[in-house]
């Protein structure tokens, strides 16, 4: 029902997502409602699909999003420690700072240096985002994305938006006891995996839908 969720206004699309049960969680429901896409997404933001935003990257589409974001719930408590790859505009990064408390914190990495000052020029346009970047709730970086991001680690979720050709042990390594990974992963064919680490280390891993996300890579070169 992906195709028929698209609306007029944020407050349509995520109501029509809700309709279509791409949306089942209302607090997540609440959280998109709270960031408006238009200011994330030049072209069709409201529309339920995949939008360029420059430099060979896209900005996903919304029920991809609401699918990580309800993936990603169970941990997302007031004070989770969150890093978002491939952040790219910057929405979801906005989304799950939505999710958590004053004291939690959400790091977005990308490797490309325009679209981390893209991110933060975005999040900048709402009076919160801009609060929450003054005080270091949100914070972007430019990085590897495939090294995730060590110095804040360890994190309560780790989000991926885009497809990498291995699960990178090292993403799994800065889980938090207990934390979750949410990532594509393949080639032509692409699937989502959850990975979970328990309380005791033990990880385990369920792989879920298919997907198609742009690929997780090295930086253009400059």
């Amino acid at each position: 029902m992906a195709w028929m969720s698209s609306g007029s206004s944020n407050t349509a699309l995520i109501n029509n997502l809700k309709s279509h049960g791409l949306i089942t969680s209302e607090r997540v429901a609440q959280a998109m409602l709270g960031v408006d896409r238009a200011h994330y997404s030049p072209a069709l933001p409201y529309q339920d699909s995949p939008q360029p935003i420059g430099h060979n990257a896209t900005i996903s589409a919304p029920h991809m999003h609401a699918s990580a974001a309800e993936s990603l719930l169970p941990f997302l408590h007031p004070t989770a420690r969150i890093l978002d790859i491939g952040s790219g505009s910057g929405y979801l990064t906005h989304v799950l700072a939505n999710l958590i408390g004053p004291e939690g914190k959400v790091i977005g990495v990308d490797h490309i240096q325009p679209l981390v000052d893209l991110a933060a020029s975005n999040m900048a346009k709402s009076e919160e985002g801009s609060s929450w970047l003054a005080t270091g709730k949100v914070r972007f970086v430019r990085g590897d994305g495939r090294e995730g991001w060590k110095a804040e680690g360890p994190y309560d979720a780790i989000h991926v938006g885009a497809a990498a050709r291995e699960e990178h042990r090292g993403l799994v390594e800065q889980l938090g006891r207990p934390g979750r990974l949410f990532i594509p992963v393949g080639g032509y064919e692409q699937f989502i995996w959850v990975v979970d680490k328990g309380v005791d280390g033990e990880v385990r891993r369920e792989k879920s839908f298919g997907v198609r996300y742009v690929p997780l890579t090295d930086a253009p070169k400059e």
